[in-house]
């Protein structure tokens, strides 16, 4: 399965918690906040000041990177 940047923020670190270490390096520090399960993966690099595809990239990097 692969990550999508319309997928909720803890929907994914729940799917995916090897990702953890992904947020934490692009500055989301907020994870446990009540917004991450309300916020999708676009809103949240949005706030962040990040691009969505590159996010999602890395994200999906990670996830090869355990299999």
């Amino acid at each position: 399965m692969k990550i999508t940047k319309d997928m909720m923020i803890a929907e994914v670190i729940k799917k995916f918690p090897n990702t953890v270490e992904v947020f934490f390096e692009n500055g989301f520090h907020c994870l446990g906040c009540a917004m991450s399960a309300h916020e999708s993966l676009e809103d949240g690099c949005s706030v962040h000041g990040l691009d969505v595809d590159e996010f999602v990239s890395k994200l999906n990097a990670k996830l090869e990177e355990k299999e």
